[in-house]
């Protein structure tokens, strides 16, 4: 059974089909890479693949439950975190702040034990603050715990928001463009701080990218959109030599460069 499968999935917006009958799997513990072009559909992939939006058609299923129509906070309490694209993070709060949320939004308190249990919420909120702070330790970030994010480059910021995914221990790490923004510095440093916490946490990752460097380097499987259909799905060695991808999106010049 695969740890990750979409099955036959289809996105429709009124009249524009943004994914049309798309398939892959994920094994655990694997690094999948979604690519192509502007437009392909992989936003929308995320989406649905976070509770975000629903199929039209089709089905996700993960670790044998389909959660097509579960709530995001439902599919978070699963296992699965997402790093966003444009990020996700609250400008009037402090970095920790930040991180804590993400280890609530794991299993959040409810409302009874915040009113009628206010030693075991404060309890609660200690051990958030206890591993919110051991993350921005192990992303290199403690210094900054107590300034609030404006304050932050957009390099640490990313990091930060990867941190308060991560602080909710997910079983899949979902990537949306983790690299935009970063200098090449940024995206050696963030590459390899990927493949240490996939080992640590026995993770799985899908990325979606436009980074090829990044993608090569990191990915096992990679599974090409284009206009919303599957292009081509197969290794890196594989796709990079595919010339409907090449046509499509790598370009011949991709080929040049890679010989």
């Amino acid at each position: 059974m695969a740890f990750l499968e979409v099955k036959a999935v289809s996105k429709d917006y009124g009249g524009v089909r943004a994914l049309s009958d798309v398939s892959f799997q994920v094994k655990q513990g694997e690094f999948h890479s979604v690519i192509g072009p502007n437009g392909a559909g992989k936003s929308t992939l995320i989406n649905l693949l976070t509770g975000l939006a629903r199929p039209t058609r089709g089905a996700i299923v993960f670790e044998g439950c389909d959660i097509s129509s579960r709530k995001t906070h439902e599919i978070i309490g699963m296992g699965v975190g997402r790093i966003f694209q444009n990020g996700r993070l609250f400008e009037r709060l402090t970095v920790v702040e930040n991180v804590m949320m993400g280890h609530s939004a794991r299993k959040p308190p409810s409302l009874l034990r915040l009113v009628y249990s206010p030693r075991n919420a404060s309890v609660d909120q200690a051990e958030s603050r206890e591993a919110a702070l051991q993350m921005l330790e192990r992303f290199g970030l403690a210094q900054y715990a107590g300034r609030q994010i404006g304050s932050l480059s957009y390099g640490s910021r990313r990091l930060v928001e990867m941190a308060k995914v991560m602080v909710g221990r997910p079983k899949l790490l979902l990537l949306d463009e983790p690299a935009a923004g970063l200098n090449s510095g940024e995206v050696e440093r963030l590459m390899s701080l990927l493949q240490a916490l996939r080992k640590e946490h026995q993770l799985s990752v899908v990325l979606i990218e436009h980074n090829m460097n990044m993608v090569m380097r990191l990915a096992e499987r990679i599974t090409v959109l284009n206009f919303g259909k599957k292009l081509a799905e197969g290794t890196p060695a594989q796709v990079s030599v595919n010339e409907t991808v090449l046509a499509a999106y790598l370009g011949e010049g991709y080929r040049s460069a890679s010989l």
